[in-house]
């Protein structure tokens, strides 16, 4: 099967989407199809082969945080090429809502579309503007996935269908295999020791990481051997803000790391905590730490609780609380046989987040949507709505 995807998040920054659709490319390809990538990108950015770019992309609000996206008449000409040179049985957009290539490539094709919705926002000031275009893109979707329940309700609420709920898949060997970075995670025993791990935008409030830092500050001073690892993008001196001098040291910053280095880092620590306030519709973070093997601790979202197997394959603990976290890492420190037991069910919940079943599932949708259309995937002329 020849299979077209489109990601409309940019390629030089890494992130959740990008990286489901290059695992998911990776994994169709394994399974013997022909895949192309479009994304935005700079012409020179270093791309995987089956990655074509689409251009320089432009940060603009989005879903709470700050999405890299292409739009305008240069980029539409360039979906356009790439379209016409695929000669795709299949075109797979990638939150086609957000006004970037996604859109670009509904609104430019006519045959089966298939489209993976990975947010549960139901409102924005831009899909409220864009109103009559992302009519046209719901009339020319012939089949929706969605990533999580929560998704999938805004779909059923909101925009009139249903979807196919495919959850984000993982790389279970890649995480299980990693190496931890040299000289950790270190020695972890009750009342002492243990290392507490952050992966993400540390500034971005609904991350939440704030909560962990306040965690940090008040579990350190009476537990001498804790230690914080954090990645991601951010600057240093942000990262330690309010927290006091004598307990730096025990801090540190990765900054942004690759994808084998962010396995690594999975595999360094004793707890990954995700603190998030909102905003997820999934919690493909989590999906990592569980194939890596480490015990999770992560605020009660609706998300996140589906994906933890109802706290069995992770402590969850009340979203935005503070002091309910500090207990929660301190217990699970201190007992090694729950931070077992729950690693241990993680590892088994996880398998069905494994990308080679994920995607046989997306396959099956793929099959659907061809079905229900007549022809491959071509190119149509199209006109912004009156």
């Amino acid at each position: 099967m020849r299979i077209g995807i489109v990601c409309p998040y940019s390629f030089d920054v890494p992130g959740g989407v990008q990286n489901h659709v290059i695992d998911l490319a990776e994994a169709l390809i394994e399974l013997g199809h022909e895949v192309s990538v479009l994304a935005p990108a700079d012409e020179d950015a270093t791309l995987p082969p089956y990655v074509v770019a689409a251009g320089r992309s432009v940060p603009v609000p989005y879903n709470g945080s700050v999405a890299r996206v292409s739009f305008g008449p240069v980029v539409t000409a360039r979906v356009r090429r790439w379209l016409n040179r695929g000669d795709f049985d299949v075109l797979h957009v990638h939150e086609p809502f957000a006004l970037s290539v996604s859109l670009l490539a509904v609104l430019c094709a006519r045959g089966p579309v298939v489209a993976t919705f990975h947010t549960a926002m139901t409102r924005s000031r831009a899909l409220a503007v864009a109103q009559g275009v992302l009519q046209l893109v719901l009339e020319k979707i012939t089949a929706r996935i969605a990533v999580s329940a929560l998704a999938r309700k805004v779909q059923v609420e909101h925009l009139d269908g249903g979807a196919v709920e495919i959850p984000n898949g993982v790389a279970v060997a890649r995480f299980a295999d990693a190496e931890p970075l040299p000289g950790w995670p270190g020695e972890c025993r009750p009342g002492s020791g243990g290392t507490v791990g952050f992966l993400g935008r540390f500034t971005e409030p609904r991350k939440g990481f704030d909560l962990l830092r306040q965690a940090f500050i008040a579990i350190a001073p009476q537990r001498s051997g804790l230690r914080l690892l954090v990645a991601g993008p951010g600057r240093r001196d942000e990262l330690y803000v309010g927290i006091p001098p004598e307990l730096r040291d025990r801090v540190t910053f990765l900054g942004l790391v690759s994808e084998p280095d962010k396995a690594r880092m999975l595999r360094s620590v004793d707890l990954y905590v995700a603190p998030n306030t909102g905003g997820e519709s999934f919690g493909m973070i989590l999906t990592e730490a569980m194939a890596a093997g480490t015990a999770v601790v992560a605020s009660d979202l609706d998300a996140f609780r589906r994906v933890l197997d109802d706290g069995r394959a992770g402590q969850l603990f009340p979203t935005g609380d503070p002091v309910a976290l500090r207990r929660s890492i301190e217990s699970l420190l201190d007992d090694d046989a729950r931070r077992l037991a729950l690693a241990a069910h993680a590892r088994q919940v996880v398998a069905a987040f494994d990308w080679p079943a994920v995607a046989r599932r997306v396959l099956e949708v793929y099959a659907a949507a061809i079905e229900a259309t007549d022809g491959r995937v071509l190119y149509q002329e199209w006109a912004e709505p009156r």
